[in-house]
């Protein structure tokens, strides 16, 4: 059939003018901990601490909302960074042997970080008067003199270059060759043997001229910068792995390949000193593994820290990451979960000062930081304000709860300090503290719940740049499972040499994978929620501010409802324990609903004025009513053919043969499906419909495709009866008559609308009556297409969403409008539709497959306000594809806004755990370990707004020799945007909280603002009109013939209108 459209109409400037004031799209922040971190430093003066990764990014930490971030135009792995000191400059060294000066600079009073120069180490043979290769120049260790004017670069074939950092350029005539570090050295020592790659370099605190240079054959050299001469020279002959130089500069501690140590005395005379007075292997006497890296620190209370990581036996705990503090006569075995990447001290550094006094002691990890009090008996972690590991269980969904009462805010809080085991007191010894915030602190409150694979969900302040925990909450503990017989036999096999100690909290494995939360909803106004489960569990708990021990009630509800011919092949139910529990202060458990089939749950709703809770699974859905801990309703959605809904996620019991046999009858019926069609009561519609069509259709219109043609899904496909969505309102079902409604979508495009006599609530209570509550089945929607139906809405007469439970009655939001006819928005993976209530007509819609050849993954409905006039709004409905691209339309008239590339579309994951807010804003995972944030409104953007007390030397200023890269990471594979970053709005007017107060909407009704139509706008007008196949339970069958006839009426006419 031939699809044609309307020519396109000229753009309003008008409406272009007033979508610029609305949509903006911007990547804003990254939340949570780097993916793949590398490297390690710390500027003791500016307290900033700078983390590099393995695709070339780097990131620097101040006091919590201060951030920059920065990009290597090459994707090589950042191997070593040093901060110059006070300077907030860095020089980062990538494992190409190529060195970047990265500078912060200030725009309009806002920092940014931005590449000054680059400098390559020349391989050329003849370099330098000798023949050296690439691999020999390969730069392993950098040392920035005292003076931060000159870096020291050792490389493998143990040739030392100096090279002027502000300009980095190589210093001619003062390379050091490991040739003339031999001439000092005794002739029996020689032996004919190389000394190996330069290890390590180490700078004299109080003489700034004095080198310690370590080779990898265990060498040792104080070489004298001044007089181009060896001071004095350390005969060692293990391989070394690090030095350090005691702070009286008296002491130099090495660590080698052994897993010893070893302390030299500086003696006065010219003689090589031959052996250490100490040395010792700490973990021995069975070989140990290599102490990579050590630390020595003085103290003014007596005695010092050694603090160093490896060097655990090899056969019994060669596989521990381990990070040991000694003092005195007391040992600490920091034990972490995943590889120690480096650590570094946080002590005094003035050349003035007599003691180091170590304050705290940051470890960087593959998956976490953590930060240890080193002057707190105990030496206890400190509780991280940001950088926290989002993944410390890998995170199955996510939720975002905008707008939160400060009362549930100051709640959450309290449950969050009760579980920490270290005082609060102790937040305030966080030592990362440079910089200023300079953003506004956020009016509003907004929470990130990220559900995880042990059955944790966890509290985040997304309100601003620092994504900070506040709770978290477990549900593993109404549950029996076989964790705690494994942990005690562990426990018991465990000796108290070394003495471990677990320290951080990334923890890959879960005890039982039917833990897995996989839905979260949260009432925000009466503190309740409901997690549910991989294992068909479904949680309603309540927030307490006490600790209790209380039995939770449990109940099943099967939503097979005895239907014959299905066996569930899947994972056994999570058995709960009996009796009363305790429960910690925080959110307890009140009522477990059990699904039978145990499987997952896919959707999940909460409706807390109702006491009602909805939830779906690949089965069925069904409702359940918390209040009097009885089930109201259960719907069985299931296919004769959907033999994998039976099989659950956790089975593979499906054969190759079932599957081949699947794939040809999809063959075959694709294509039969253009010739033969089924008969059904609305063949003749659609028949008119074409004659319509062709009839009406004149000639002096554009015959242009656009639409792509769509196959109609079969209704045999599996998992068909999967539940996409569920939705509570109150609206008309029924004639003139509003009143609670609940609805859900399936995987095969059905919905189901049904009406449910809830009891009233005595007037100023809180809670209504005893009475059991009532559901019948009013509509029932079945899509043409047979597309799986994302997410559904019930929109006013006004065109707007309606309120969450409690928001009108407590005057916390416009009470809707239910004098003039409501309307449902179903959006289907492949377009949107909005029907008229209650007679279920549709009204308007748009086919987002046909147009643009996507598909629907998420959807929600945003507020945008405006950026020139607070008091103007509009509420729009906001989609992500499984392309990666974010498309905004209007409501209800469902024309498209704007449209941007979002996430790349081979991410799946990404486009999988895409959640938006309200307010126009949205986080995605980039990694299991970040979370992306961007904004689609041009006046709700949360992004970094800072600034750095720094100082320069005189002649540091100088002309770029290359453009500033930005960071625009589009989920994991950042891009550079050549262009300088530059500040251009003012610090206190440019951030604005992510859960802002919602401006009132204009008072320009939804068709004035629909009917500007943007030269992007395509009125979809086609031949091929359809009419769903809508089931009215409600009225009698003369009424439901009428509303069929007055449906096919509105149709016909509307196409008749929409054709001429």
């Amino acid at each position: 059939m031939m699809k044609f459209r309307f020519r396109r109409q000229g753009a309003d400037p008008q409406r272009e003018k007033l979508k610029q004031e609305l949509f903006a799209f911007n990547k804003t922040v990254e939340h949570g901990f780097p993916n793949q971190p590398s490297a390690l430093a710390f500027d003791p003066e500016l307290r900033i601490m700078a983390i590099g990764t393995r695709s070339g990014a780097v990131k620097i930490y101040g006091a919590p909302g201060v951030e920059f971030t920065g990009l290597h135009r090459d994707a090589a792995t950042v191997t070593q960074m040093h901060f110059l000191p006070g300077q907030g400059r860095l020089l980062t060294l990538l494992d190409d042997s190529s060195l970047h000066l990265w500078e912060i600079v200030h725009h309009n009073g806002c920092a940014h970080l931005e590449e000054a120069l680059s400098f390559q180490l020349p391989s050329r043979p003849g370099f330098d008067g000798a023949s050296t290769s690439s691999s020999l120049t390969r730069v392993t260790v950098v040392l920035l003199l005292a003076a931060g004017d000159i870096a020291a670069l050792g490389t493998e074939g143990g040739s030392i270059y100096f090279l002027d950092v502000t300009t980095l350029a190589l210093l001619e005539r003062q390379t050091l060759s490991p040739d003339e570090i031999l001439r000092s050295v005794p002739d029996d020592y020689r032996c004919g043997k190389a000394l190996g790659p330069v290890e390590s370099l180490q700078g004299h605190l109080r003489d700034p001229t004095k080198i310690l240079i370590g080779y990898s054959r265990g060498l040792l050299v104080i070489w004298n910068q001044a007089a181009q001469c060896v001071d004095h020279v350390f005969l060692g002959n293990q391989q070394l792995e690090s030095l350090c130089w005691g702070r009286n500069s008296g002491t130099i501690i090495s660590s080698h390949s052994d897993g010893s140590y070893a302390i030299w005395p500086m003696n006065t005379g010219s003689s090589p000193t031959l052996q250490p007075s100490v040395a010792t292997v700490p973990y021995g006497p069975f070989p140990c593994k290599a102490i990579n890296k050590i630390l020595w620190r003085n103290c003014e209370s007596g005695g010092h820290f050694i603090i160093f990581s490896g060097g655990m036996p090899r056969a019994s705990y060669g596989d521990r990451h381990c990070v040991s503090v000694l003092r005195a006569e007391t040992l600490v075995t920091l034990d972490f979960t995943s590889r120690i990447i480096d650590f570094f001290t946080v002590h005094s550094t003035r050349p003035e000062d007599e003691f180091d006094d170590p304050q705290a002691l940051a470890v960087l990890l593959e998956e976490e930081l953590v930060v240890l009090d080193l002057q707190t008996p105990g030496w206890p972690s400190v509780p991280a304000p940001y950088l926290a590991p989002l993944h410390s269980s890998a995170i199955t969904c996510s939720a975002h709860v905008a707008n939160v009462p400060a009362k549930l805010w100051a709640r959450i809080v309290s449950a969050g300090e009760q579980q920490s085991p270290q005082p609060i007191s102790s937040a305030s010894n966080w030592p990362i503290t440079g910089g200023r915030n300079l953003a506004q602190e956020p009016s509003q409150r907004g929470l990130l719940l990220t559900g995880h694979e042990d059955g944790t969900v966890r509290f985040w302040d997304a309100s601003g740049v620092a994504l900070r925990p506040l709770y978290k909450l477990s549900t593993a503990g109404l549950f029996q499972t076989d964790c705690e017989h494994a942990d005690s036999l562990a426990q018991a096999a465990e000796d108290d040499w070394p003495p471990f100690r677990k320290v951080g909290c990334f923890d890959p494995y879960s005890d039982d994978p039917r833990l897995g939360v996989q839905k979260v909803a949260l009432c925000k106004y009466t503190a309740q929620m409901v997690v549910a489960g991989t294992a068909g569990q479904v949680l309603v708990l309540e927030l307490n501010d006490v600790p209790t021990e209380q039995a939770v009630s449990v109940a099943s509800v099967d939503l097979l409802q005895d239907r014959e011919g299905f066996t569930w092949k899947g994972h056994e139910r999570l058995s709960p324990r009996a009796g009363p529990l305790p429960w910690p202060a925080g959110f307890q458990p009140r009522v477990l609903v059990q699904c039978l089939p145990p499987a997952a749950v896919t959707a999940v709703t909460l409706h807390a004025e109702w006491s009602l809770v909805a939830f779906g699974t690949s089965h069925g859905f069904g409702l359940f009513d918390y209040q009097r801990k009885s089930p109201v309703l259960a719907r069985c959605t299931l296919h004769p053919n959907d033999s994998l809904a039976m099989e659950g996620p956790l089975s593979r019991v499906k054969s190759l043969k079932k599957s081949l046999r699947q794939s040809f009858r999809r063959i075959r019926k694709s294509r039969v499906s253009g010739k033969k069609r089924i008969a059904n009561a609305n063949s003749k519609l659609q028949e008119a419909n074409a004659q319509l069509a062709e009839q009406a259709c004149p000639h002096d219109i554009e015959m242009t495709p656009v639409q792509r043609r769509i196959e109609p899904r079969s209704a045999d496909d599996s998992l068909s009866g999967v539940v996409r969505c569920l939705y509570f309102a109150d609206t008309f079902l029924r004639d003139a008559h509003h009143g609670p409604t609940m609805w859900a979508g399936t995987n095969s495009g059905s919905v189901f609308a049904y009406a449910l006599e809830v009891p009233a609530a005595v007037a100023g209570g809180e809670k209504r009556p005893e009475r059991a509550v009532e559901a019948v089945l009013g509509k029932e929607v079945q899509l043409m297409h047979r597309a799986p139906v994302v997410a559904i809405a019930v929109l006013d007469g006004r065109g707007r969403p309606l309120p969450e439970p409690y928001e009108a009655s407590r005057d916390l939001a416009q009470a809707p409008d239910m004098q003039g006819g409501h309307a449902v928005l179903i959006a289907s993976e492949e377009q949107f539709k909005v029907f008229t209530l209650p007679k279920v007509s549709a009204k308007t819609k748009f086919k987002l497959t046909a147009h643009e050849g996507c598909r629907v993954r998420k959807v929600a409905l945003a507020t945008f306000a405006s950026v020139a006039c607070e008091d103007y709004a509009e509420t729009c409905l906001a989609c992500l594809t499984n392309l990666g691209d974010v498309h905004v339309f209007s409501v209800p008239g469902l024309r498209p806004q704007v449209h941007y590339s979002c996430i790349r579309k081979e991410d799946i994951s990404g486009i999988a755990s895409c959640v938006f807010t309200r307010h126009g804003q949205g986080f995605y995972l980039i990694s299991p370990s970040e979370f992306e944030r961007f904004s689609l409104s041009a006046r709700n953007i949360t992004e970094p707004l800072c600034s750095l007390d720094i100082s320069w030397p005189r002649d540091a200023t100088r002309a770029r020799v290359q453009e500033s890269p930005k960071l625009s990471q589009a989920n994991g594979n950042p891009s550079i945007i050549l262009a300088p970053q530059s500040c251009d709005r003012s610090p206190d007017l440019a951030h604005k909280g992510a859960d802002t107060p919602e401006p009132p909407e204009s008072t320009l009704s939804p068709m004035s603002i629909d009917s500007a139509t943007s030269a992007d706008t395509t009125l979809d007008t086609t031949g091929d009109v359809t009419v769903e196949d809508v089931k009215d339970f409600l009225g009698s069958s003369e009424e439901s013939e009428r509303n069929l006839r007055n449906l096919t009426e509105d149709e016909a006419h509307t196409c008749t209108i929409l054709i001429k």
